[in-house]
């Protein structure tokens, strides 16, 4: 049978932001903050030993870098980038690949960004 494996592992961070550029008086332009929800999807083709896409423990260096740089911060002091939720889900994706993805059999396919339990934001990796 041909398909695919995916796996996803969620995170909790708490931080504050306000967006530049909307209309004078619009809710987001005020400070503001979120408890956010982040999901990392990881696929792979074929399961390594013992049939894994990646181990969970693995993804530890993604914890460690939300408790220390994102989690009760001003995200607009600490992203190169205006702190929209799609914006937010690109970077996390860049991070990933450029500092875990290369040590893992599994390959990042989305970021998930949730602000609210209704709303959300995904980045979706090109295929590679």
């Amino acid at each position: 049978m041909q398909g695919r494996h995916r796996i996803a592992k969620r995170y909790r961070f708490e931080a504050a932001h306000f967006l530049t550029g909307l209309p004078e008086g619009h809710q987001c332009s005020q400070m503001h903050g979120h408890s956010y929800e982040v999901e990392f999807v990881l696929t792979a083709d074929h399961l390594t030993a013992p049939g894994f896409v990646t181990d969970f423990g693995e993804l530890a260096p993604v914890k460690r870098m939300i408790d220390e740089t994102l989690d009760h911060t001003v995200l607009n002091e600490v992203l190169p980038v205006v702190p929209t939720s799609e914006n937010l889900a690109a970077h996390l994706a860049g991070w990933f690949v450029e500092h875990v993805e290369p040590s893992l059999p599994g390959r990042l396919a989305a970021v998930r960004v949730s602000e609210t339990a209704s709303s959300w934001a995904e980045f979706e990796l090109a295929e590679r």
